[in-house]
């Protein structure tokens, strides 16, 4: 279930993000000097723990920051060549839902209660096409089926709440894709369903991709899923970028050590039968106003010399694709 990439799409990206950063006001940084691609037809992973940033990146992407935080919104966010924070809101809705478009993290509250699920995607195939209505109503059933929803004639007149957290799910995901956009954000699409369920999201998005060639940024906790799915992968600590790169490659062998001690951490078998023993960062991730002043991973990091504690490493870029954020790290010379 790997989402591969032409290798000929990949001279200009679709989306490049350029030294973002993103406050809630003076000595209040939540996203700081952030920047990766995301070529056509391929698959980005962004990964870190709660409170990393992840989220909120999306969120500046899609231009759904609240004003407050737009105020203190600085660096550029080009899709296919356009900034989008220059954009007019007018420009920048016509392009959401119908360029861009975001798969949130809990299907029940993305959902409008008060709408039938048929209606809710109408109304994205309505705002972004000339479709008539008997003829976006028959787009609807399609779009469900797509996603592989039961009965799709059916669930056209449900109300959200009548539905599974998976049925919920696909339902977004059918509104996402409505209009075949040219990318797709999938924020922890699978965070709220079983562990079953997840693997046929997972499989639905990847077959979807398969189909569609379109390109997704996946945010999400499990690297496992990454693994499977993923072409490349921005690991994020407190806002910041600390290593990125080629899953396969960072995966066998990072060189952070905030992302080896994220790989350390993922279970290895049952703990009762002969697996080893859960291993923890410790600490957490600090709060925006308690960020030290050198590398922000030092306080956590058995690495970490005075110079880390001081200096806030640059983001370095390797040959082989890699980029890196420290001044300590594992198996370069």
């Amino acid at each position: 279930m790997t989402f591969s990439t032409p290798a000929s799409a990949r001279a200009e990206p679709l989306l490049a993000v350029e030294a973002l950063s993103v406050g809630a006001g003076p000595g209040m940084p939540l996203i700081e000097d952030l920047s990766f691609s995301v070529n056509p037809g391929e698959t980005l992973a962004i990964v870190g723990e709660s409170g990393c940033g992840k989220s909120l990146t999306s969120l500046a992407v899609m231009g759904l920051l609240p004003p407050e935080l737009r105020r203190h919104q600085k660096g550029a966010i080009r899709f296919r060549g356009r900034n989008l924070p220059d954009l007019p809101p007018r420009q920048l809705r016509a392009l959401r839902g119908n360029e861009i478009a975001m798969i949130f993290q809990e299907p029940l509250t993305a959902l409008n209660p008060v709408m039938t699920v048929g209606a809710q995607i109408m109304e994205v195939l309505t705002a972004h096409s000339r479709l008539d209505r008997d003829a976006a109503r028959r787009r609807v059933v399609d779009l469900l089926d797509k996603v592989r929803l039961p009965d799709p004639e059916a669930r056209v007149r449900e109300y959200p709440h009548r539905l599974s957290g998976g049925m919920r799910q696909r339902v977004t995901i059918a509104m996402a894709i409505a209009c075949e956009p040219a990318l797709i954000i999938a924020d922890e699409p699978t965070t709220a369903l079983d562990v079953t369920v997840q693997a046929q999201i997972l499989d639905l998005l990847s077959d979807l991709h398969a189909r569609s060639g379109n390109s997704l940024i996946l945010i999400t906790h499990d690297l496992g899923v990454v693994d499977q799915i993923a072409d490349r992968m921005v690991v994020m600590y407190a806002g910041s970028l600390v290593e990125a790169g080629p899953v396969a490659e960072v995966l066998r062998s990072p060189r952070h050590p905030y992302t080896a001690g994220l790989l350390a951490a993922r279970p290895r078998g049952s703990f009762v039968h002969g697996g080893q023993p859960l291993q923890e960062i410790p600490g957490r991730v600090p709060a925006p106003d308690q960020r030290p002043p050198g590398c922000l991973f030092a306080p956590r990091c058995p690495r970490a010399t005075r110079t880390c504690t001081a200096t806030r490493p640059p983001v370095e870029d390797f040959a082989d694709g890699r980029s890196l954020r420290c001044f300590h790290p594992l198996g370069v010379a």
